[in-house]
């Protein structure tokens, strides 16, 4: 198994790059980056029309959330495959066609999380920052929000850690991520399948267990914040408000 990681590390941490295309682990981080950082604005809307008064806006919102999140991955990457080009008017890579996949998958997901933030947060304080004369709007978005986002971070971080491993689905379309680079290897070697995919298993694991373990320490920091506890000594926190509950 060294030898094998000794003879072809490269390939699995960034495919053919610099002679050809980016690919590996690289581009595997580079995907779910992305995927996370253009779905998140998209899933806060969404999470908005969720909790919309008004029918109009909250059921088209629902019914979308509840399609994407019924559907299998890999038949919205083979909708996007094909789909994308005839929207677009030209072909697109096969990257384009996964990155467009996980951000629908992803924002049909987040906004769910995104909701279950907005509504953890007390109704007591939409209430009195509504009695100070702001509107809905701007409790949303400057005493809601920022508390709810607050509230998410281990939660949008453990999603993170599944889109990790959703990338692999771009396999069947010949996206150059880790899973291909490693059958790549594997097609290479022929006889020694098993110590491939035990280094692919091994480096997902390594990174998801990472990011997971970032989850847990911004969660359990979280929790000691909302009791009252200074962060960096252990010691509570001298809130009147707090003292008062």
């Amino acid at each position: 198994m060294l030898d094998i990681i000794q003879n072809n590390w490269q390939q699995l941490l960034v495919g053919q790059f610099p002679q050809g295309e980016l690919g590996g682990l690289a581009l595997t981080l580079i995907l779910s980056v992305l995927g996370l950082l253009i779905s998140f604005p998209l899933s806060i809307g969404l999470a908005f029309c969720r909790i919309s008064p008004f029918p109009v806006i909250r059921v088209p919102a629902t019914v979308l959330v509840y399609v994407v999140r019924g559907l299998p991955l890999v038949m919205l990457v083979f909708w996007s495959y094909f789909l994308v080009p005839i929207l677009v008017g030209k072909s697109v890579s096969g990257f384009t066609a996964l990155l467009c996949t996980l951000v629908i998958y992803e924002a049909a997901y987040l906004s769910e999380v995104v909701r279950a933030g907005i509504e953890s947060v007390p109704q007591g304080q939409i209430e009195a920052a509504r009695s100070l004369g702001l509107s809905y709007r701007k409790t949303m978005l400057k005493v809601v929000l920022p508390q709810a986002l607050y509230n998410m971070v281990p939660s949008l971080i453990s999603q993170f850690v599944s889109l990790i491993k959703e990338t692999s689905i771009g396999y069947v379309i010949s996206v150059q991520e880790i899973t291909f680079s490693a059958n790549q290897i594997n097609t290479q070697l022929l006889t020694r399948p098993f110590e491939v995919f035990a280094i692919l298993a091994l480096t997902y694991y390594s990174v998801c267990f990472c990011l997971t373990q970032l989850a847990h320490y911004a969660e359990r920091r979280i929790t000691r914040k909302r009791l009252g506890f200074n962060t960096k000594n252990g010691s509570k926190l001298n809130d009147p408000v707090l003292e008062s509950q």
